[in-house]
């Protein structure tokens, strides 16, 4: 009877224990991160005699959940992936919604050069002049309203890094703490719930940053970042930190524990994607307005330049755009060099940053390597007032530099907000052409003045006048309104140039021929140099004169648009792998309702079975007992 009652009492504590199991998986049905439960049990091991033996019960081994370490790596995987899209899609949405929502910069450059057009029909009107300030001043708001708007992204997207990062350091520190108490509760069975939870952290921290993972013997795990660095090794975490850029202080970057930058190495979930949107998207964008904003300045004050305006003087500046910004890197020794930077060529400008370092005297050029911030060396020209030169930008350097000091050159990241209209005079703008070319009427050649164009608005003698004197053989004189004089011979087709113009004739000139180059003085009619500003719509300035400032900005707003497609589409992507590997690992862990109620009245009725093993065991024993009694 003892036998036969311990075994209905192992089978009832069975079936107990695979009750509560059950009721309990029914429980956390919907709880997120939990993993199935089953017990794990097995026959009691039994004492035979040497004829034959009967079983002893059962035995509840464990209580195992449902788990596959391939499963599970794979959805933080594609979580990390799907979190990264997201990132990525909502901020390229953000950016692309600012070129709609800041006022329609195409627009504002069609009405700008089309002013141009308008003073061009009726120059000496002053209402039109002033229409034509006007949209000026409306297309630099534009661009300094959709600059603000950037630098305002980029302030966002900086703090977003720092507050991931916090965000990282609290996960990992959360994961620490449970490995050791995972480690602890492992000595007497399985942690399931200490495991979930664990799963479910590592799960959160890869949609924060890419990481892979590692288990130890003792059921630890260790968990590593795409940069290979170690965010948790058993009960001990290491903390990345946010900090200021070595050159950038408003620019936020990733550090690992012993202090080393890692904002490049890192990849996957959302700070990859913040990371990536910064120096692949956001700061392009800026890069490129801002380079529309300098060849927008500087085309139109250059052929403002090239003509008179109404009071008869040579046009002055409309716009005006800051400096490239020049940042020297925080490990600069002190009291060294400082550096400067300015645009001495449009058509060479790129959107590019860039990296001025000093090598040492006797290396580089002058003791200086020039490179873009993506490791692309650039060639450096030492100039003979001692200055250097590269892709259009002019450095100047004064004091003392060391070796290994370095500088970032941003020379288009703030222009398009630093962008102004400096004119207020509407009799300012240039309409007229600034040079004439005339004919001596005793000429006896056949050579006529074709053109006169300014080819050095600085030249201080440009409008001092000028008369060309031919003599025999096509040889010629030139003597200026300040008495100076050159000489020349004259090849048909080419230009005579001298004092920033360049004067064109056709035919052949005669010995004693003279022609006249002299300031325009028909300033209220002359229209020349106002359809030469409306034509710059059209007219190459950037990427060696081939671009114009309309189609630099049609190329940004395709650029944009190209990369929130991208990010549609890599979201659509990966939302559907992440729902799949979801799926399957969840076909393994999930809790499915219909088994579990199955599986409910399949251990009641066990439950109930061993009840009545225990019963019956207990009417034998009183039977057997009332059986002794009565003999």
């Amino acid at each position: 009877m003892s036998s036969m009652l311990n075994i209905g009492i192992s089978g009832l504590n069975a079936a107990q224990v695979a009750l509560s199991t059950v009721s309990n998986n029914i429980a956390n049905a919907s709880t997120s991160g939990y993993s199935e439960e089953s017990v794990q049990q097995v026959e009691s091991v039994t004492q035979g005699n040497s004829r034959y033996t009967i079983g002893s019960g059962v035995d509840v081994v464990a209580v195992q959940r449902a788990y596959s370490q391939y499963l599970t790596s794979a959805l933080w995987s594609s979580n990390s992936s799907l979190q990264n899209a997201t990132t990525s899609n909502n901020l390229t949405s953000t950016l692309n919604s600012l070129l709609a929502n800041s006022g329609n910069l195409q627009t504002s450059l069609d009405n700008f050069y089309s002013s141009f057009s308008s003073v061009a029909n009726s120059p000496s009107s002053s209402s039109v002049r002033q229409a034509a300030l006007g949209s000026a001043s409306s297309l630099t708001s534009v661009f300094n309203t959709l600059g603000q708007q950037l630098n305002q992204q980029s302030t966002a997207v900086n703090q977003q890094i720092g507050n991931t990062v916090t965000s990282i350091n609290t996960l990992s520190s959360q994961i620490a703490a449970l490995n050791g108490q995972i480690a602890q509760a492992g000595v007497s069975g399985n942690p399931n719930s200490l495991l979930d939870q664990r799963d479910s952290l590592v799960q959160q921290l890869a949609g924060l940053t890419g990481v892979s993972a590692a288990t130890s013997s003792n059921g630890s795990i260790s968990v590593y970042t795409s940069a290979g660095e170690t965010l948790v090794s058993g009960t001990q975490s290491y903390a990345l930190s946010a900090g200021a850029n070595q050159y950038d202080p408003t620019s936020t970057d990733v550090f690992d524990s012993s202090g080393n930058d890692v904002s490049s190495q890192l990849s996957g979930g959302t700070l990859g994607a913040l990371l990536n949107y910064r120096s692949t998207v956001l700061q392009p964008a800026q890069n490129a307005l801002g380079q529309s904003a300098i060849a927008l300045a500087s085309s139109v004050n250059g052929q403002q330049a090239q003509g008179l305006n109404l009071n008869g003087q040579q046009g002055q500046a409309i716009f005006s755009v800051g400096s490239p910004t020049v940042l020297p890197s925080s490990k600069n020794s002190a009291g060294g060099a400082t550096v400067s930077a300015s645009v001495g060529n449009v058509s060479q400008l790129t959107s590019s940053d860039y990296l001025l370092s000093y090598t040492g005297a006797g290396t580089g050029t002058n003791g200086w390597s020039l490179a873009t911030t993506t490791g692309q060396s650039v060639a450096l020209t030492a100039n003979a007032n001692g200055t250097l030169s590269a892709d259009g930008l002019t450095f100047s350097v004064s004091g003392t530099a060391k070796t290994g000091d370095s500088y970032e050159i941003e020379p288009t990241r703030y222009a398009a907000s630093s962008l102004a209209v400096n004119m207020t005079d509407p009799n300012g703008i240039a309409a007229a052409a600034a040079l004439t070319g005339s004919a001596a009427t005793a000429n006896t050649g056949t050579g006529t003045v074709g053109k006169v164009t300014v080819t050095n608005a600085s030249n201080s003698n440009l409008l001092s006048g000028a008369t060309v004197t031919f003599g025999a053989a096509g040889a010629y004189t030139i003597t200026d309104g300040a008495g100076n004089t050159t000489t020349g011979t004259f090849t048909a087709g080419q230009p005579i140039t001298a004092d920033g113009w360049s004067l064109s004739l056709s035919g052949t000139p005669a010995s004693g021929d003279r022609f006249t180059v002299a300031a325009n003085t028909n300033g209220l009619s002359d229209n020349s140099n106002a359809l030469s500003l409306a034509s710059l719509a059209d007219s190459g300035v950037l990427d060696g004169g081939k671009t114009s400032v309309v189609a630099s900005y049609a190329s940004l707003t395709a650029q944009i648009g190209s990369a929130g497609s991208q990010a549609s589409a890599d979201l659509t992507t990966q939302t559907s792998l992440f729902n799949q590997a979801q799926g399957n690992q969840q076909s393994l862990a999930g809790v499915n309702l219909n088994q579990e109620a199955a599986n409910l009245v399949q251990f009641q009725q066990a439950y109930q079975a061993s009840a009545q093993v225990i019963s019956t065991a207990q009417q034998l024993f009183t039977s057997l007992i009332t059986a002794i009694q009565n003999g």
